[in-house]
């Protein structure tokens, strides 16, 4: 079939009104004037169509063609996307560097993962084998820490009638040929295309019950984000989202993690892409980049390809996770796509809601946060999606439409706080205002990984901090001398629990990352400062000797007095703080 062509006959900024389109479908990719711009179909109405360009429409003129694809905006998935930087529509950085300088050219297609590079492919299946959707036929080493499992795609089972030697292959050379039942053949590449905002299928859904270890104590204890689930880190300017995002990209227990940079700032992404490829997998002692895709939209990039590269994002975790690998995809910020959105629909003249964001932007978050998940895969295996979302609300208030409604649809809320921020306590997440829906789900996994129930000791300690919280407003009111020694108690052991545990020094060789295990008996030491001393203040011993500074402060520095892999030394500072009380006790009950 031709390709049709429409023509245009309005342009405003990335949004082009086109005629003659009424064959032209909704979603469908098409090229635009002579530059061949990438754009995509967003509506129809009769004659006349609306097209987003992801490219730069400056130069375009009315009456220039408007030329269609046949096909939605749509990936390649294969080989060669770990250890990738791409801009929001898969096009990669590091080749139209090379090739073009410091600046992207408009028209130069829809480029996207290296078509000559030859992978050395091992064939799980043989011909006159009968294969399934979503089957693993072959493996290829992608990087070394990431084997890269070859799919079936979606749509084609039957029995496989021709298959090549094992051996070196480019991505678009036939590797399989199956037949189905209805006698039709099917050539099975090495990648496979997808359309970006289509889900892709898996055989069920599965309970989540699995922690994603991070190794940040106030999340792994106090707010955990569960593999395959969903969380959010709204903060204003300078609150620390990117740096969060980046602790939990180099530490959490993903095997893949996907970044989508959207609509940040240049000089930030920049940073990013410097300080990526530096890192190195602490458990592997690789590049992080080898288990790792870039995707950087900036400001300055379209605005119509903001919009796109959260989906670009999320289709490249689903595929990752169909291979069986737990992926977490971390998008810095959906603030800016939602600005994108809101954008693009003032330009088509849709009736704004609030703060002139469109109406649909609830449902838009919300099918995008709902392509988390944990599954078995049609290839059977278990995978999971995680999603962890940056907010930038204006001026880190938490009431404006996009953190309220993101709120709707995330299971953990993680408030940055400007005052902690600014105090130099990171990671800046306010322990009032943040909650995590996943402390039950996950329940079993942390009696079986540190055999017994964290939850009673979690409640007393955030029970201690919403104490302080109240006291702390008395405190401002009348001064600290009027309260019992009792509460005064409660003030002293808050300090030693936000210094001591919730505040973590991610340039420290030992803080950086804390085992779930050093966690749970560091949380006890502070516990048992508490017991003791609440017991102590009811024989009627008074604040001044129940609180030893010096003890108190070697209580706070374990973080860093103690190695990770020294955690039995725990037990000596518990002892250290029964004998001070035992001492004290016995001068008190003489």
């Amino acid at each position: 079939m031709d390709n049709l062509i429409g023509e245009i006959q309005m342009i405003n900024g990335p949004v082009i009104l086109g005629k003659n389109m009424t064959g032209f479908k909704m979603r469908e990719m098409v090229t635009v004037g002579k530059k061949k711009l990438i754009g995509e179909v967003i509506s129809i109405d009769g004659d006349f169509g609306t097209v987003q360009v992801y490219e730069e429409t400056e130069g375009l003129k009315r009456g220039e063609a408007i030329v269609s694809t046949g096909k939605p905006l749509s990936l390649k998935l294969g080989p060669g996307m770990l250890g990738n930087m791409f801009d929001g529509i898969q096009r990669p950085l590091k080749k139209i560097r090379d090739d073009h300088g410091s600046f992207i050219p408009e028209g130069i297609g829809l480029l996207s993962i290296d078509e000559e590079m030859l992978w050395d492919v091992e064939f799980l299946v043989s011909e006159g084998d009968y294969v399934k959707q979503g089957q693993v036929f072959g493996k290829v080493e992608e990087t070394p820490l990431i084997t890269h499992k070859l799919l079936i795609p979606a749509g084609v089972e039957g029995k496989v009638t021709f298959r090549t030697a094992p051996g070196k292959y480019n991505i678009n050379e036939v590797l399989l040929k199956v037949t189905d039942l209805d006698g039709e053949k099917h050539d099975v590449k090495m990648h496979q295309e997808w359309p970006v905002r289509v889900q892709r299928p898996v055989e069920k859904r599965l309970q989540i019950d699995k922690l994603l270890v991070t190794g940040q104590r106030v999340l792994d204890i106090f707010f955990p984000i569960a593999k395959g689930g969903t969380a959010a880190i709204p903060g204003g300017f300078g609150t620390g989202k990117t740096m969060t995002q980046h602790q939990l990209a180099k530490w959490s227990d993903a095997d893949i993690i996907v970044y989508v940079g959207c609509g940040e700032r240049g000089n930030e992404m920049t940073e990013v892409l410097e300080d990526f490829p530096k890192l190195i997998d602490p458990k592997s002692n690789r590049p992080i980049m080898e288990r790792t895709v870039l995707i950087a939209n900036t400001s300055n990039m379209p605005v119509a390809a903001r919009e796109a590269s959260i989906y670009t994002g999320i289709t490249m975790a689903e595929y990752f996770r169909d291979m069986g690998y737990n992926v977490a995809i971390m998008a810095d910020s959906t603030s800016r796509w939602a600005e994108a959105l809101r954008e693009i629909s003032g330009r088509l003249e849709e009736m704004p809601a609030e703060e002139g964001y469109p109406a649909y932007l609830p449902s838009r978050l919300a099918q995008f946060y709902e392509r988390a998940g944990y599954v078995k895969t049609l290839s059977g295996e278990e995978g999971s999606v995680t999603i962890i979302g940056a907010v930038s609300p204006a001026g880190g208030d938490f009431s404006e439409p996009v953190t309220e409604n993101t709120k709707r649809f995330v299971n953990v809320f993680l408030g940055l706080d400007r005052e902690l921020a600014y105090s130099r306590h990171y990671p800046a997440i306010n322990w009032l205002n943040s909650y995590s829906g996943y402390s039950e789900m996950i329940k079993k996994f942390y009696e079986k990984e540190l055999d017994e129930d964290i939850e009673g000791i979690r409640n007393r300690m955030l029970n201690l901090l919403f104490d302080e919280s109240r006291l702390l407003e008395i405190v401002l009111l009348v001064g600290e001398d009027v309260l019992p020694d009792d509460q005064r108690l409660i003030l002293e052991i808050a300090r030693v629990l936000k210094i001591g545990f919730l505040q973590q020094n991610a340039f420290h060789k030992d803080d950086t990352y804390v085992p779930l295990k050093k966690q749970l008996e560091m949380l006890k030491t502070i516990e048992l400062l508490y017991e003791r001393g609440l017991k102590a203040i009811k024989m009627g011993i008074p604040i001044s000797r129940v609180r030893d500074s010096e003890l108190y402060e070697d209580v706070i520095k374990i973080k860093y007095t103690i190695s990770n892999d020294e955690i039995e030394k725990l037990q000596g500072m518990n002892t250290r703080i029964n004998d001070f009380y035992n001492q004290l006790e016995s001068e008190y009950s003489a």
